[in-house]
């Protein structure tokens, strides 16, 4: 009987709940995909502020590397991942929770109106890092993402939590490309021909170790969390029939993708034999060769730190819901790192299936949003563009609060620290112009956009406990 009265409280008041956030007017923000789209669309900005029953806190003590101070498991003096009660969690190196909120490229640019800005503001290297290490954590970060400037980052006094990206398949592409005269006759954006991974290729074998064997120096800070492979490399469905129809019969991927077939069917098979399900689980070989000779190289160089992927990308989404992929991903990756554009939050239900089908958290490793008022053009780059600072901080919280009440997620880099110089032509196009920083090029903070980025960041560990009730 008490047990059955029980059950009625615990349902009334999770109707009561669903009640009070149905009736929550969240506010609507303005979107658009760039300064070029004639279309602005209106979307729901969830906000810490209007979740019913939340508080608002300050931040409680944290550890040396960031995390929260609330429990401790096991210390092992390294960074590593454990589930505990459903939730997936980061330990810190002295075993509390981290909830990784880093920021990618944190670095100071390298144009001309840079290096005069940095100059007037800074003077020194070591300036610059300590100025804005302690500025990042004054806004509720605890980490640095992809192509940031490590070596600066380990020489402060008190570093921030970092990750270092090796790049074996760029560098070996980067010589391939050669060999057709620096262009490939048919590639897509990302410069692969036919849009294929060379994993077959011999040859790629002693770029893997060429490219990761210099990360042994790493191998004892304890502020590294671990290390990503590439980034963004393109891992879809149609690999099989591309490796088939367009790579000429001696080449070493037409030749692995023949053997593989043929064994698979158990005959002499040709491109009509192709079924749905033999692409997905082409995919699923053609990803573990590159796998196993990444991981493998890294193991070696470094046992101690965390494998955090090759940054799946949303690109046709091919491989974000591919189960086969997700598979493979968790036999190797500590944590999956995607790079999350083109919509305007997380699924849940996608997020579910990353961590069921891999076995393993996630870490969303680039996203973000451009300011119009920003004075930029913003016609380049995946993210979306809102008319102010402040609704990109807006659309901040509401990604970032997906992200929390999903048990698989374990953190978020934002894309970027800074704008690049629009008078820099030498930047990669993709970032020219457009306004990704939390810093403008002269070093000039994006202040309503980091007001409500510190809220969500500051209460990142309470609100998970929030949405796990």
């Amino acid at each position: 009987m008490k047990h059955s009265i029980y059950l009625l409280f615990c349902f009334l008041i999770s109707q009561i709940a669903l009640q009070a956030q149905n009736n929550v007017k969240y506010p609507k923000v303005e979107a658009r995909q760039n300064a070029l789209d004639p279309n602005w669309v209106s979307y729901e900005a969830k906000t810490v502020d209007k979740l019913p029953a939340f508080k608002i806190k300050k931040e409680g003590p944290i550890s040396m590397y960031g995390g929260r101070k609330v429990w401790q498991k096991e210390a092992t003096g390294f960074f590593r991942t454990q589930k505990i009660e459903d939730r997936w969690w980061i330990i810190d190196p002295e075993g509390y929770p981290f909830i990784y909120k880093g920021i990618a490229v944190f670095n100071a640019g390298r144009s001309v109106n840079q290096q005069k800005a940095f100059d007037k503001k800074y003077g020194t290297p070591e300036n610059w890092v300590k100025q804005e290490s302690q500025f990042l954590r004054s806004n509720g970060f605890n980490g640095v993402g992809a192509w940031s400037n490590v070596d600066l980052v380990r020489k402060s006094e008190n570093p921030l939590v970092y990750t270092v990206i090796v790049s074996p398949m760029g560098m070996y592409h980067s010589d391939h490309i050669k060999k057709y005269g620096g262009k490939y006759k048919e590639a897509s954006w990302q410069n692969y021909r036919f849009d294929l991974v060379m994993v077959f290729d011999k040859e790629f074998d002693g770029y893997v170790e060429k490219a990761i064997a210099p990360i042994a120096q790493y191998k004892d800070d304890k502020y590294l969390m671990g290390y990503f492979t590439d980034n963004e490399l393109p891992w879809y469905n149609d690999a099989l029939d591309k490796h088939l129809t367009l790579l000429a019969k001696d080449e070493q991927g037409y030749i692995a993708a023949k053997e593989w077939l043929d064994q698979r069917k158990g005959f002499n098979a040709s491109i009509t034999d192709v079924t749905q399900e033999d692409r997905m689980a082409f995919t699923a070989f053609y990803f573990e060769t590159y796998m196993k000779k990444v991981t493998a190289a890294l193991r070696k160089a470094d046992p101690n730190h965390l494998y955090l992927g090759c940054r799946f990308n949303q690109d046709k989404e091919q491989e974000l819901t591919n189960p086969e992929i997700f598979k493979v991903a968790g036999k190797y990756m500590d944590i999956v790192s995607i790079n999350h554009y083109r919509k305007w939050e997380p699924g849940q239900e996608l997020m579910n299936n990353w961590g069921e089908w891999s076995g393993k958290p996630f870490l969303i490793t680039e996203w973000y949003t451009k300011g119009e008022d920003s004075g930029l053009p913003n016609n380049t780059g995946a993210g979306w563009l809102v008319r102010t600072q402040k609704e990109r901080g807006l659309f901040y919280q509401n990604f970032t609060l997906e992200l929390l009440k999903n048990k698989n997620s374990v953190g978020w880099h934002w894309f970027k620290y800074m704008d690049n110089d629009p008078e820099d032509l030498s930047t990669d196009y993709s970032n020219r112009d457009s306004n990704k920083g939390i810093v403008n090029s002269k070093f000039e903070p994006y202040v309503p956009l980091l007001k409500e980025i510190k809220i969500i960041n500051d209460n990142a560990y309470e609100l998970t406990r929030y949405f796990d009730k």
